[in-house]
């Protein structure tokens, strides 16, 4: 009998499963153990041209496993760098590309330094302090003042948004005065904010009954013919 068709033991072919906790790890687990045992026989290849031969044959299948990156700008490059990373950098074969190195890829990037901002009063957030300090670099004038005015306002709703109750405006003036260390004066001002159920008043649905222009839409009159005239039914005197 053939070799191959004879029947194994069961304890045998128990014996003989491969188990994932016992392969090797999967560099890119993405590509599976198929491609990765494509690349470690081809590294194994002695001769030059075939092993560079079985390199070309690999970026191929690994470009039919990923079709989607054939839009994405230096495909090829991307599929030569990740045969040198699932080869560990062992695979001796003349690229098209630079050849990555080990160093480079090991690299880790710099720590990012998060904005450490602790304000004092939170519920106006970090933005009013950057428009505070904006409106201090500016010139006196009417749009300086306009610019103040606003801030003031969003503070005031931004207040509101976090303490239902009211404010009074001199509250938000003497806020104001602190975060702009003094350089924003409104304490004597005779100027007035919104009052408080305009700043959290909701946008009211446009009515569907008035066009963008404010004109009423004309009634369908379902009576009405393509005339426009009413119709009017006359009695059949000869109907019994």
């Amino acid at each position: 009998m053939i070799e191959k068709y004879k029947r194994e033991a069961a304890s045998d072919v128990v014996y003989n499963l491969e188990y994932n906790s016992e392969r090797q790890r999967l560099i890119i687990p993405e590509y599976g153990r198929h491609l990765q045992k494509l690349i470690d026989q081809a590294t194994a290849i002695e001769d030059d041209e075939k092993r560079n031969k079985a390199a070309k044959y690999i970026i191929q299948v690994m470009g039919s496993l990923n079709p989607h990156l054939r839009d994405v700008p230096d495909f090829q490059h991307k599929l030569w760098d990740q045969l040198f990373i699932m080869s560990d950098f062992k695979l001796n074969v003349e690229s098209p590309y630079p050849i990555p190195s080990r160093d480079v890829l090991q690299l880790k990037p710099e720590t990012l330094q998060y904005p450490q901002n602790f304000p004092k009063y939170r519920f106006y957030g970090n933005n009013i302090k950057y428009m505070i300090d904006v409106a201090n670099k500016w010139e006196e004038g009417e749009m300086k003042n306009a610019l103040v005015m606003v801030i003031a306002n969003h503070m005031k709703k931004s207040f509101l948004s976090w303490n239902k109750d009211t404010v009074k405006d001199d509250v938000i003036f003497e806020h104001l005065y602190e975060l702009s260390g003094g350089k924003i004066n409104l304490l004597h001002s005779t100027e007035e904010l919104l009052n408080t159920t305009d700043l959290m008043r909701t946008n009211k649905r446009v009515s569907n009954k008035t066009t963008p222009g404010g004109q009423a839409k004309p009634q369908n009159n379902k009576n009405n013919n393509k005339g426009g005239q009413k119709k009017t039914f006359q009695k059949n005197n000869n109907q019994k």
